[in-house]
């Protein structure tokens, strides 16, 4: 297949588009500047105004993996409204212009924080969406957008919400963790006790190649994940033997944990290494036959070495 990639130079689209090559097609790299990837063609604002005729000229497919991503702490006057203007509009006049062009599917990335914040159960494709912020709202209005054009057009589409993406690359507060464990910093994590979904970048990548390949991923949203979810201190003791290094934990009760990270501005910080996230991914393996292809332990191994 000859297949268009947004957002093709950063963290996943790279990958995606060696693997894409690596399993026959032709990948067409769409980036916001010059990237020296092979075949890339140029778009340097992706609105709701872009003429993306060029760019899809005989593609079978396309990914849509650029975005405005998520900020812990936005500083813009009117978030929703950039993340509108990004991640919901651009988003529907590509998936409009693909129908146009004769695409036939349309894979688009979007969040597993449609689901939500998290929550004690495993979330599932069936729950009622609930995203809490700008970012996830601009995510399912485009979800949304994208259901309507399949109806209008027969254009194919299938949604993939993932968790937490690591892999070799991964920066913010996954490669903040890695430092941490590394330099052998006591963490004060011993005594929460969670569950959290993952997704390695190869098992994303390799979820995304089999959306664009297998023909009962046409109007289908799947969530993601490794298949091993684990807790805060699981995951730094999984990182700390990926790594060699002894995992430093300590047992501080968590509602101290609260009153520490209220007190330093960081309230939101501890809700995420203290709370649960994480997904039901049976129904990809059910419909598509998709397994992961690494292991959590294998994903950490290649994040750590590079």
């Amino acid at each position: 297949m000859r297949v268009l990639v947004t957002g093709a130079a950063g963290f996943v689209g790279k990958a995606l588009v060696r693997d894409l090559a690596e399993h026959g097609h032709d990948a067409i790299p769409a980036v916001r500047r010059m990237a020296a990837l092979p075949n890339e063609v140029v778009v340097p604002d992706m609105d709701a105004q872009t003429d993306w005729h060029a760019a899809l000229a005989a593609c079978s497919a396309v990914v849509h993996l650029a975005a405005r991503v998520h900020l812990m702490r936005d500083t813009a006057q009117d978030p929703l409204a950039l993340y509108r203007a990004t991640n919901t509009e651009a988003t529907l006049n590509l998936a409009r212009q693909a129908a146009q062009a004769g695409v036939k599917r349309f894979v688009f990335v979007s969040s597993i924080k449609v689901n939500g914040e998290g929550r004690d159960q495993a979330y599932r494709e069936t729950d009622e969406p609930a995203p809490e912020d700008a970012y996830a709202v601009s995510k399912w209005e485009a979800e949304q957008g994208l259901r309507r054009i399949a109806q209008e057009t027969g254009l194919e589409i299938a949604i993939l919400r993932p968790p937490l993406v690591y892999g070799p690359g991964v920066k913010a507060n996954f490669l903040r963790l890695m430092r941490m464990v590394q330099r052998g910093w006591p963490l004060p994590l011993a005594a929460i006790h969670n569950r959290r979904s993952l997704l390695y970048l190869g098992n994303f990548v390799d979820a995304i190649r089999v959306c664009v390949e297998h023909p009962a991923a046409a109007g289908q949203t799947f969530l993601l994940d490794d298949g091993q979810p684990v807790s805060t201190p699981e995951l730094v003791r999984a990182v700390a033997r990926a790594m060699g290094r002894p995992a430093r934990l300590l047992a501080v009760p968590v509602d101290m944990l609260e009153i520490v990270g209220t007190l330093l501005g960081k309230r939101a910080s501890v809700a995420r290494l203290k709370g649960s996230l994480w997904v039901d991914s049976s129904l990809i393996r059910r419909r598509l036959g998709w397994t992961p292809p690494y292991s959590m332990e294998a994903g950490l191994a290649e994040t750590v070495a590079v």
